[in-house]
């Protein structure tokens, strides 16, 4: 009777030794915290490429919008950041001039850079489209994967998300 015993409890014990090892290699319900469900994997929406034609007209429309903003930034910092106050403002003289042409001088200056500075955020926008083209991406809403009108991008190539995400995020 003893040795029944004795074996009971080592098929105990290796079959508690099983369980750990199983526990550890796969988490059971035991394993895993009270109140958590198991982790399900997010089904993400396929993307839909576009085909290699039209990739081919949006990147050429691309690279067309990325050389006139360039050309239009290139103007500005020549107007505005190559020149002194005295020389943008077209004043000839040592002497100091009226205060309110200084401030028209410093208003059109910030003016322009302003508008430089919006123009280097598109020209980021447009780099990151023509990636988005490279890896087949391009066309798709960056938020809800769904394909972006062709309307939409001929106005605005360098769009990263579909109009009705785009107004979400203008509404918040």
């Amino acid at each position: 009777m003893a040795k029944k015993k004795k074996a009971a409890k080592r098929h105990a014990v290796k079959r508690q030794a099983a369980k750990r090892r199983k526990a550890v290699k796969k988490p059971g319900k035991a394993a895993r915290k009270p109140g958590r469900s198991p982790a399900k994997k997010e089904a993400r929406p396929k993307i839909k490429r576009m085909a290699r034609k039209a990739l081919k007209k949006f990147k050429a429309l691309l690279l067309k919008e990325r050389e006139e903003i360039g050309g239009d930034l290139n103007h500005i910092a020549a107007d505005n950041l190559n020149k002194s106050q005295r020389d943008a403002s077209g004043d000839l003289s040592g002497y100091s001039y009226h205060m309110a042409d200084m401030a028209s001088d410093n208003y059109e200056r910030e003016f322009s850079l302003g508008r430089a500075t919006d123009e280097q955020k598109i020209l980021f926008a447009i780099d990151e489209a023509l990636k988005r083209v490279e890896d087949g991406t391009y066309g798709s809403c960056q938020q809800c994967s769904k394909p972006i009108a062709k309307k939409r991008l001929m106005v605005v190539p360098h769009a990263e998300l579909c109009i009705e995400c785009q107004k979400k995020n203008e509404s918040k």
